[in-house]
């Protein structure tokens, strides 16, 4: 079991939405907590919400692409908080529209921020937290999109299904370390992720899609203002930390379309009896020390 009370929390995209919820749950828990974010309004606006409270929190202005920039935001967060012992890979962007639309500068933004900004943060923490030999915990935001492919999100699932991957390896990897791994993937969530563009770098703004059109981010608005609240999704994610759970799944209206997905992959998976050569394979095992076993 994970303790968080007492422990610093490094969360990027602090500064409002899904991790500012994070930021509210764990604070309340017992966390410092630092809140690094690219605007500096959503920091300002975070903090003005801690200022009522006890908490001990710090804002720092972070991109995430940038790895010296997150290495230098480390050290002053460590230096002031202490050592970061539970981080959040919370920020991401998203950007739809069908695939053939897509431009290099739709990819490289969504890719940079969803998955490099994932791996920067594990690069910049995780040698620390190994070092210092005091456990912890790495929760990364992915998606129900880390399972579920839709269209027009071909850039966003392919950003978040590798946010699977990597959670999926580096939670075998750090099994013995005493450092737990959760990957959390909501599902709707009343945000202002519809307003990710705004902070799409200059450099990166040819696109197929859209831009920063106010009809448009007032659609994708009224799409996710149902949503799950960030508090109400960030205490999931306190309980999923405290039990070290991999997965923190909590839309039950995936579960159908989860199950039709794991039904069409076991049919397409071939059984053991039609292939002649799996009795010498099986006797070799296979990769991560499993043995396959016969369909049942």
């Amino acid at each position: 079991m994970t303790k968080v009370a007492g422990r610093t929390a490094f969360i990027t995209g602090g500064g409002s939405g899904v991790a500012l919820g994070q930021a509210k749950v764990f604070a309340a828990a017992g966390c410092k907590i630092a809140i690094a974010d690219i605007r500096q309004d959503h920091l300002d606006e975070a903090m003005a919400y801690f200022a009522g409270t006890d908490a001990e929190v710090m804002p720092i202005k972070l991109d995430i692409t940038d790895r010296a920039a997150f290495a230098a935001a480390a050290d002053a967060v460590e230096a002031r908080l202490g050592p970061v012992e539970l981080l959040f890979n919370t920020a991401g962007v998203s950007i739809f529209g069908p695939l053939q639309n897509a431009t290099f500068d739709d990819w490289d933004w969504q890719l940079d921020v969803n998955l490099k900004g994932v791996i920067n943060g594990i690069q910049t923490f995780l040698p620390r937290m190994i070092a210092r030999n005091n456990g912890g915990h790495i929760i990364n935001t992915a998606s129900m999109s880390a399972f579920v492919a839709l269209p027009n999100s071909g850039i966003y699932c392919t950003s978040k299904m590798a946010i699977r991957g990597l959670s999926e390896c580096l939670a075998m990897d750090l099994a013995e370390t005493g450092i737990g791994v959760s990957m959390l993937c909501p599902g709707a969530v009343n945000t202002n992720i519809h307003e990710a563009v705004l902070t799409r770098p200059a450099h990166l703004q040819q696109t197929g899609y859209y831009g920063a059109d106010p009809e448009r981010m007032a659609q994708l608005k009224r799409v996710i203002a149902v949503g799950m609240e960030p508090e109400t999704l960030a205490r999931y994610v306190l309980a999923g930390v405290e039990a070290d759970e991999l997965y923190i799944l909590p839309y039950p209206e995936f579960r159908g379309t989860l199950e039709d997905i794991h039904a069409r992959v076991m049919t397409a998976l071939a059984n053991p009896e039609d292939d002649p050569e799996y009795e010498a394979r099986a006797a070799h095992g296979v990769p991560g020390g499993q043995k396959p076993r016969p369909a049942q």
